[in-house]
């Protein structure tokens, strides 16, 4: 474990130095992360938080973004409510699992004086920052974790915990290809720390009864494509029918992970707010982040995201994916 921590600790060594001195810089620190967020997204965001809190307890330190819609408050905590006032003075934004300035989840990150991405998407900077991207990592989690472990400081039990949940969120529980040594390691460095690993699956995984009525709809109106893809498209109207929300569409999608001969499957939910219809794609080993990128998406070669303004694209968007297999 120490070796391989070691190892990709120092892919970044000089990138770690150049955040430690930042954060010693500067009195107010902000942490950011990407819009609608997921296990990884709130877990590397607030394991650096608590990391922040418990090493630099002189700092005025704050996370923002939008409150998952599930796990907060089970899982996470609710994020900071913190006044434009605060803005104005000089901080520093660290950004978490994302670095395309129009995902990130409070705009006001820009008014930073500088800026500082741990990431592990492939590279979409739009903006002057020190940036530390490893897609060879399977969450943004592990990122933290590395910088943590190089800086030498208190790890707190807290930030494990946080932590932790990003990797199994974004690994699939160790079950995705981006699962490798590095992300055991981690996740071994986290347990260390004395976390309730129990309840962290617990809290992750435990549905109530509606739980049961959307899996109904999704197995009574699926699609598969000839060629093998999986997809279940959920409007408005069906969404109000289930009791489900638009953000949470995508936790079905691996409904379809080990069903043989469907090799790519997809959650299509209407976000009515936003005049679209939000895809999560996901494959066993098909590179499927290309077709992302072509509808206003992108991410990870086996797991992305992207969207359709209406389901006229959707034939079009399922052949696409066809032509991949």
């Amino acid at each position: 474990m120490e070796e391989i921590l070691t190892q990709y600790s120092k892919k970044f060594e000089n990138e770690y130095s150049k955040v430690l001195e930042l954060i010693k810089k500067y009195n107010k620190i902000c942490v950011f992360r990407h819009i609608i967020p997921d296990f990884d997204a709130l877990g590397s965001q607030l394991g650096l938080y608590y990391f922040l809190k418990e090493n630099f307890k002189d700092k005025d330190i704050k996370f923002v973004g939008d409150n998952h819609n599930k796990f907060t408050p089970s899982l996470f905590e609710e994020t900071d409510v913190v006044d434009d006032s605060w803005f104005e003075e000089p901080f520093l934004a660290i950004i978490c699992d994302v670095s395309k300035g129009d995902r990130i989840s409070d705009q006001r990150f820009s008014k930073a004086k500088e800026i500082v991405v741990f990431d592990h998407h492939p590279y979409e900077k739009d903006y002057e920052c020190i940036s530390m991207v490893d897609t060879e990592l399977a969450s943004a989690s592990e990122l933290i974790l590395n910088f943590i472990y190089f800086t030498k400081l208190s790890f707190p039990q807290k930030s494990a915990y946080y932590l932790y949940s990003g990797i199994v969120g974004d690994s699939g529980r160790f079950l995705y290809s981006s699962t490798n040594m590095h992300t055991f390691s981690a996740a071994a460095l986290c347990i260390e720390q004395g976390i309730d690993i129990n309840k962290i699956y617990t809290l992750m995984y435990e549905q109530d009864e509606n739980y049961l009525k959307v899996m109904k709809y999704i197995l009574t109106h699926y699609k598969v494509s000839k060629k093998g893809v999986a997809y279940y498209v959920l409007t408005e109207k069906a969404m109000k029918k289930i009791g489900l929300d638009h953000r949470n569409a995508k936790a079905y999608v691996n409904t379809f992970a080990n069903i043989k001969n469907i090799h790519i499957w997809c959650s299509i939910a209407e976000d009515v707010s936003s005049n679209c219809f939000r895809i999560s794609i996901r494959s066993k080993k098909i590179t499927i982040n290309g077709v992302a990128n072509k509808y206003k998406g992108g991410g990870h070669a086996q797991a992305s995201g992207c969207q359709i303004s209406s389901l006229k694209q959707l034939k079009q968007f399922i052949s696409d994916l066809d032509d991949l297999i």
